[in-house]
């Protein structure tokens, strides 16, 4: 099955280009099934690729997809053309005040990571997002800064500015072969990183309820489930595009600023070179993963996501 996508929006054209299932809103109409809503909470400022990134990832599954763009309400992008805002996005404060509700959600990074938590501008509509999150929406997917904000808000777990940032493919390993997130995972592959801040293991440890299901030597954890907020997180970026770590160095090596090579990245490190993509394949059994067990797992009456498992029970044998 394909994701449903408007016909105008960017993504559309990629996504079918790249031979990804696609349908029109006016073709999925006519298919007698509930597609999974999957809503997008947009914090990145170049909003068109990352929804492509994403739409890329979770329209490659045998489900029919509905996505939905969500921006925040007040913070307004510099980088994002605002007829594609206008067309696409909706604010929550919209998505809240018609109580709809979502299969999952995903809650991408922002590059704000050298900023306290609370001095995020849109700190405290984000927190209600996290809040709302759990009577509005099945599973949710917190992404690098977003994450780990989310990891923050509920468990206090803190990140750590580093000294030189992580940046490159670093080698990762899975942790839990038993989890439904690493069906088909190999015990060791490579993930692109890009941040300057981390997560400590013995701090993720320390908080109840989480468990770490992928960790690299070098970064650090990766990938963390919270079963009693119905969330993961992952702090580095399956859903990188090949050439997404070149942009970055060639953005920051234009600027003037002080940037080593991505790791692990250019061929023989040469940065003339094209770099191959070694992350695809686990990127969509992540993702894959994630929309199969939101599937097996959300009730088809999307008026009973965000219920107790105790409520839901009494409503089903009603």
């Amino acid at each position: 099955m394909p994701i449903k996508l408007p016909s105008d929006l960017p993504a559309y054209d990629v996504l079918t280009r790249e031979g990804v299932m696609v349908m029109s809103e006016d073709q999925a109409a006519h298919q007698d099934i509930r597609p999974l809503r999957i809503g997008l909470l947009n914090l990145m400022p170049k909003k068109i690729t990352t929804e492509t990134q994403f739409a890329r990832l979770i329209g490659a599954t045998p489900l029919q997809i509905e996505l939905s763009l969500i921006r925040m309400s007040e913070h307004q992008t510099r980088n994002t053309a605002a007829e594609h805002m206008e067309s696409f996005y909706r604010p929550f404060t919209e998505v809240e005040e018609t109580g709809e509700k979502f299969d999952g959600l995903i809650i991408t990074g922002a590059p704000i990571e050298h900023l306290e938590f609370t001095d995020v501008t849109y700190w405290d509509e984000l927190v209600r997002i996290f809040e709302w999150t759990q009577t509005h929406v099945h599973s949710t997917f917190g992404v690098c800064w977003g994450g780990m904000a989310m990891i923050n808000h509920f468990h206090g777990v803190n990140k750590h500015l580093l000294e030189d940032k992580a940046f490159g493919c670093f080698r990762h390993r899975s942790l839990d072969h038993a989890s439904p997130y690493l069906r088909g995972f190999s015990d060791d592959f490579i993930v692109p990183v890009s941040r300057w801040t981390e997560l400590r293991q013995e701090e993720i440890d320390a908080a109840p309820g989480l468990t770490t299901l992928v960790a690299s030597d070098e970064t650090g954890p990766c990938l963390i489930e919270d079963p009693g907020h119905r969330a993961i997180y992952v702090f580095n970026h399956f859903e990188y595009d090949s050439d997404t770590l070149k942009q970055e160095y060639d953005r920051d090596t234009a600027e003037g600023k002080a940037v080593a090579l991505p790791r692990n990245y250019y061929p023989e490190d040469d940065p003339a070179q094209t770099p191959s993509n070694r992350w695809r394949s686990h990127a969509h059994l992540l993702y894959g993963n994630w929309i199969s067990e939101i599937y097996l797992t959300t009730p088809y009456d999307l008026s009973l996501i965000g219920l107790s498992s105790t409520d839901l029970r009494k409503r089903l044998l009603r």
